[in-house]
This record gives structure tokens, sequence and C-alpha cells, in this order.
């Protein structure tokens, strides 16, 4: 079929359109991205297919990410930008704030009439609502899973919404078995589920999204309930005009940066991340059996792929140039974007030796790696979040870069309530040095994973039963501001 035939583009568009989805959500990400490019030297005016290849070409680690297309012009690139993207790709909370707009201009519904009005429905306990897809083996739900459990009944009921396609785990029957009613609404429209959600008379809904796959924001926009918070699912605005908080603490979101989120921030006092202190790890391997030297400083960082971008990677390179010997361990996410990684390594300077992929295991055995490591270099700025906890839970010291919004700052939040401010830095260059002097100080490492034990019996970080008493405390003084209908 010739694109050249105007009859055929439509059919051609379609079809390219199509199975770029189909071989991206099958995973074969090189593909999908050779078949939206195709689409887009066909037709160069398609936000959606712009939307799919800049975070194919994210996770790919298939840089630079704007690389041009002909024909396409370069600033409807950037507009087309999903939010999620928007993540890696920008330290701007403004430029965060207009890229969920638009999303939200493109693909949310909204101005429908609310299903629940703006006061509480006076039970005597207290009805608060989780909605997700993620009720499964996923990072939202390794740390939400103790929360649901540690909910005092005496003053709340329960309630997960769930549309999760994932089959059954040990997990997802732990969160089943935390709320008090657990309701499937996989088969329902957006609008029925919302109703069903009305019908069970929820105080406090609390989305699980945002913006990531599988969200279904046009529940939100029917306002099923009074209060409506988003929690952990996006680490960015939303820009929902239906979400009315975002749960937070005082470094995640400065009171200067509130401006930039569509939500009012709800400040929990230590620390805005939950854990789960329940989690179990393997016996820690040896270097040996994950291809590592017996000898050399270890520095690992398990953030997905697509948080990656060339100034950290570049970043990274200089620390393994500074300290001889020293080798990457990076998460294989994908084979295109180890073989893109490998690359941009040799192009610097660096042989592919000195960069160890892991591949992706269960959850005990990729807790038992951190035991291994000697630190965990964090990426920038689209921080970690659960890996973030999850080494720090084992114990392993975490180097951050904190910059301006939400998902740069996650990492110092965690950090901050762990009493360990030095990890936090601000630049590129102090990153880099804090690095060398570290692995150049085994004594300094000693004494941070010694510190990190303490915090995790006594600090505040990984307290679950305080972290929800603060919780149930802010969600008490909304709903009795609310009134009563």
């Amino acid at each position: 079929m010739s694109p050249d035939q105007s009859d055929n583009r439509p059919i051609l568009l379609m079809a390219l359109n199509n199975l770029g989805r189909v071989l991206e959500e099958r995973k074969q990400m090189f593909g999908a991205n050779a078949c939206l490019t195709k689409s887009l030297i066909v037709e160069p005016r398609q936000p959606d297919a712009l939307h799919h290849l800049i975070y194919l070409r994210e996770k790919q680690c298939s840089w630079p990410i704007y690389a041009p297309i002909p024909g396409v012009d370069p600033e409807l690139m950037r507009r087309s930008t999903s939010a999620l993207a928007m993540i890696s790709l920008s330290d701007d909370p403004e430029a965060q704030l207009n890229a969920a707009r638009e999303y939200v201009r493109n693909k949310v519904l909204t101005g429908v009439p609310p299903l629940s009005g703006g006061r509480s429905y006076g039970h005597r306990k207290i009805r608060i609502g989780y909605c997700s897809s993620d009720f499964c083996l996923h990072p939202v739900a390794m740390l939400t899973a103790e929360l649901f459990e540690l909910h005092d009944r005496e003053r709340f009921e329960v309630y997960g919404f769930c549309w999760t396609n994932q089959g059954h785990s040990a997990l997802r029957q732990r969160i089943m078995d935390g709320m008090d009613h657990f309701i499937r609404i996989d088969t329902l429209t957006d609008e029925a589920a919302a109703r069903e959600i009305r019908e069970r008379e929820i105080d406090v809904l609390v989305d699980l999204h945002g913006q990531t796959l599988g969200a279904r924001p046009n529940i939100l926009s029917y306002r099923p309930a009074p209060i409506q918070i988003t929690y952990l699912g996006l680490p960015a605005t939303t820009g929902l005009p239906s979400i009315d908080y975002v749960i937070a603490d005082r470094f995640l979101i400065p009171e200067e940066h509130a401006r930039f989120y569509s939500e009012k921030p709800l400040y929990m006092p230590d620390v805005y991340q939950v854990s789960d202190r329940r989690r179990k790890h393997a016996p820690p391997p040896t270097r040996r059996d994950c291809g590592l030297p017996d000898d050399g400083f270890v520095f690992c960082t398990f953030n997905n792929n697509y948080k990656y971008t060339p100034e950290m990677f570049d970043a990274w390179m200089c620390i393994l140039r500074r300290v001889p010997g020293s080798v990457l361990w990076m998460l294989s996410d994908n084979p295109w974007a180890e073989a893109n990684l490998r690359n941009e390594a040799n192009a610097r300077g660096i042989t592919g030796d000195r960069l160890v992929f892991a591949p992706r295991v269960l959850p005990e055995q990729y807790l038992a790696r951190y035991a291994i490591a000697d630190l965990f270099l964090d990426s920038f700025p689209f921080n970690a979040g659960t890996t973030a906890n999850d080494a720090l839970w084992m114990s392993l010291p975490v180097l951050t870069r904190s910059g301006r919004t939400f998902a740069s700052r996650m990492a110092g939040a965690l950090l901050t309530a762990a009493g360990l401010p030095e990890l936090i830095t601000y630049d590129r260059r102090e990153y880099e040095d804090k690095a060398v002097e570290l692995a150049h100080a085994p004594d300094a490492c000693r004494h941070l994973r010694e510190h990190l034990r303490e915090v995790r019996e006594n600090g505040v970080l990984f307290d679950t039963p305080r972290f929800v008493r603060n919780l149930e405390k802010e969600l008490e003084r909304l709903v009795t501001n609310l009134g009563s209908g």
C-alpha cells in the first residue's frame, strides 16, 4: 500500500498505529518504535502517536529523546509528551503541570455533575476507599499493603475498588485480606464504577494511579466521594480538577512549590511515603553469582531504565572513571536499553565489562541484592521511589540529587526522614564528588549502613503505625471540616 495514495493514508495510519500499540503492549519496543515512526513520517501531526513514541524512546534509552522526525514540528513533540514521560525529561515543575493539564484537556472527561455532595455522610466510622489496578505485584502495592492492615477499625472502614487484571499472588491476597470490603469494578464502565463507589457512601477516595498505566481518571471526574486524594501512583501533579489533595511532606513539596500542583498538599509530619515492614528477602547472593567483582566497589542503580538520562549517565561514567575497578550494577529492563547503554558507555570511554546488568527476579531475591552492593546511585530528575525505600530498608546508603519537582525530591524526602541529609546533593558536581568520596572511604559507608540499621529498628522512616496514625488524623480533620449532610 503506497502512502502517497490519499485514499490509503487513513488505513495505513490506522494499521501502523494499531500495530505499534500491540507491539508496545507485548514489550516489543523496537518494533513498536519503528511502526510509530513510519506512521509519523506519513502524517506528522499525530499527538497520540508522538505521546507513545516519546515514552518508548525513554524506555529504550534511545537518546536524544526528542531526536527529529522528518516533518514533525519539534514543539508538537514537546506538547505531546505525557505527564509520566515528562517526569524523566524535566525538573521544571511548571512544565510538568502544563503536561498534566494538556493530558486532561485531551483525554479526561470534565464538567460532569458530581455524584456526591460536599458534605460528610455522618457514619460512625469514616469510610475510606482505595482505588487501583495495581493491587498485585506492583511497587505501589508493595508499599501500601501494611497501610491497609493497620487502619484503626474502630474509626475507619476500609474499601478497595479494584480493576487489576493480574493473576493471584501472595501480595494480592494480603491486600484483599487487609480491606474490609474488596470490590471488583473491572467489568464496569467508568460511570457505573463511579456510581458503585457513590452507593457505598465513601467519605475519602484515594486514587493510587494518577496518570500511570491502567489509570481510570474518568471515574474520579464523576466525583463519587466528597474528598478525593491522589497518592503514590504518579510522582507529579495529576492536573485533574477532580483531585483535591496530594499526600506529601514538606521536603517533597516545599510550600513555595505548591503553586505548581493542581492539588493541595496534605502534609505528613515525618515522610510522605508509607513502608511495609513485613517484606521478606532471600539470603544474599554471592557477587560472583551476580557477575560482580569480588573486590571492586559496586555502585548500583536498580531504577527502571526510562528514568535514565544522558546527563546522569555522563555523571555515572565520570564516577566510574574516577574510581578504578568499580562497576555499575543496573537493572536489565529490556534488550534495546541494555544495548544502547553499553554503546553510550563505550562512547564515553568506559568498557562494557564495567556495566553489569541484573535481570528481573522475584521481590525476595531482588531485595537480597542490596546486601552485596556498596552504594545506590539515584537517577535525576526522576528519583527512585519504592526502589530507594527498598535500598534503605536493606541498609544500603542511597546517594541522591534533589531538584524542584516531586519526582526529583522523593529520595531526598526519605533520606531526610532517615536523618541522612549528607546524602542529598543539589547539582551534578556535588553528586559526583560525594560518590567518589564514599567509594574511597569504606569506613564511612560502613557507618552509614550501621545508621540505617538503627533507622530500620527505631527511626520514623519505617514506623508504619506512626505513619498510619498521622494519616488518619489528617483524614479525620478533612471529614470533620466537611460537616455532615
